[in-house]
């Protein structure tokens, strides 16, 4: 995950006008007190297993923001079904030092849970397809949580640092939302199926706020914000069948990738933002497990169903919930306006502004280039 959100919500705070009814998927979560939320969870639930029993899938948890989630659903007791590629077939094949989803399964094991591995390409629908059968036949018809967090552009984006859409082969639409768009609707339509039946389900949308603002190109975009409008609309369609949909903005999340990408420059060069600026979002930013955090806290609120059809940010849930990342620590929270006034270079004055200012959530819809 790369820090998208540090553009879009930076610009959102000199373009913010009137809220538009639009804005209601932009929602900010910290109006209601953890109390009410976790009293939902059943009396008899181990607080240490709030998912045990449940059965989850986690597309592209082979490394990154998958993997964050896999770790955590796996340790709050649910069973995860973890997809990836083959490690030849995968992204790992041409960036040395990436894990595998093998090393996923390994660790879930390792922290006493239960993660099934299904290779499955998920650019193909016969591997989609043929991964819901098996969950079906194994599980009895049972899946509570789908995230979708499967994108397979990371290559295709480094390469066109630099070019303008025009200037780039115009599959290169088909590389970036194949999986990273396509796939999330395929995918949903078949856990749908599942969860309607159990009147009941939880499914997950890893998008980012390059649905608000240009970010790395005219695909990226546009595919961040189908996915938000998928999650609104399918909102609506499962509401009356006890499935929420939302989407899930995560922060700036330190991935084995983009620490990579820091290091070297090249995300700096492929954003356009000073390396400085990179390395401190990268510094405040927030883990891959604070996002599977938000998932587990999501799927333990008895009231979740309130909160679908809409665009969710982990720093939110987290000052909502009460969770805090693996280090003990809260992340930045993309809304402070002290991030904003930072990223247009007024380090200074944001030192002196607490994190307890923050930009509205309709002033982000605002800020779009949509009006």
């Amino acid at each position: 995950m790369l820090p998208t959100c540090t553009r879009a919500f930076a610009y959102s705070c000199w373009r913010s006008h009137s809220a538009s009814p639009m804005s209601k998927f932009l929602t900010n979560t910290a109006r209601t007190p953890v109390s009410i939320h976790m009293a939902a969870m059943s009396s008899q639930t181990d607080p240490k297993k709030p998912l045990a029993g449940q059965v989850t899938l986690v597309t592209g948890a082979s490394r990154g923001v998958g993997k964050g989630i896999a770790l955590q659903l796996g340790q709050a007791g649910a069973t995860v079904y973890i997809t990836g590629r083959e490690p030849s077939k995968s992204f790992a094949a041409k960036e040395s030092g990436l894990p595998t989803l093998k090393d996923t399964a390994d660790e879930i094991k390792k922290r006493g849970g239960e993660g099934v591995m299904v290779y499955c390409d998920h650019a193909s629908h016969d591997d989609v397809k043929k991964l819901f059968d098996k969950i079906k036949s194994e599980r009895d018809g049972k899946l509570d949580v789908l995230v979708n967090a499967a994108f397979s552009g990371t290559a295709t984006i480094m390469n066109g640092e630099g070019k303008k859409f025009y200037e780039c082969d115009p599959l290169l639409w088909d590389d970036i939302n194949n999986v990273g768009l396509r796939n999330v609707y395929i995918c949903s339509v078949y856990a749908a199926r599942l969860m309607v039946p159990k009147n009941r389900g939880l499914i997950v949308n890893i998008s980012s706020a390059g649905g608000l603002q240009y970010f790395f190109n005219v695909a990226y975009g546009v595919g961040k914000t189908a996915v938000d409008r998928m999650s609104a609309d399918m909102g609506m369609d499962l509401k009356s069948h006890g499935v929420c949909v939302v989407s899930l903005w995560p922060g700036t999340v330190k991935t084995e990738l983009s620490k990579k990408l820091v290091t070297s420059g090249k995300l700096s060069a492929l954003t356009g933002l000073s390396q400085d600026f990179v390395e401190r979002s990268l510094e405040n930013g927030e883990t891959p497990e604070f996002v599977g955090s938000a998932i587990v806290a999501l799927a333990s609120d008895g009231g979740v169903m309130k909160k679908t059809g809409r665009i969710l940010l982990t720093s939110d849930l987290s000052h909502e919930y009460g969770f805090v990342d693996i280090d003990g620590k809260k992340p930045a929270n993309m809304r402070n306006v002290n991030a904003a006034l930072d990223y247009f270079g007024w380090s200074r004055t944001a030192k002196m502004i607490p994190n307890c200012f923050k930009v509205p959530s309709w002033a982000l819809h605002m800020s779009s280039y949509k009006f």
